[in-house]
């Protein structure tokens, strides 16, 4: 098991989702979102780390870095985006963005209508292989 964003982690989610690549249905909404995740453990990064999630290619693809033209930045800490990206717990996003812990500058409905689609089952299957390469 990987610390979620080291470098061993990201290697191993990229070719989780390599193995699934062209199976999943296609993202309901297209979306292209940069994060800011703070408050990294110093075992994972000395520094915020910056990636982005984008939808306009029909598959969704999470690398490390931001896209030059994205409709929203999500600005989040470590354990939030962990809690809402591996562990799937939107409840936790819930209650991180009413308390102020979640930022978002540009176009939020984007987001909201990511969040409205129902469940990919080859998703689900992706995102418990990814839950269980974390730490």
């Amino acid at each position: 098991m990987s610390k979620f964003l080291s470098s061993e982690w990201l290697d191993q989610a990229k070719a989780i989702r390599a193995e699934y690549e062209g199976k999943a249905g296609v993202p309901p909404h297209q979306m292209r979102m940069n994060l800011v995740i703070s408050d990294v453990p110093a075992d994972v990064s000395d520094a915020n780390i910056d990636a982005h999630l984008d939808t306009s290619s029909g598959d969704i693809e999470m690398e490390l870095g931001h896209l030059e033209t994205a409709d929203l930045t999500v600005t989040l800490e470590y354990e939030t985006a962990k809690a809402i990206l591996v562990e799937g717990n939107p409840q936790a996003g819930m209650q991180a963005f009413m308390a102020g812990k979640i930022k978002v500058q540009g176009d939020m409905t984007k987001l909201m209508a990511m969040q409205a689609g129902s469940p990919d089952p080859i998703a689900a299957e992706i995102a418990a292989k990814i839950q269980g390469i974390t730490d």
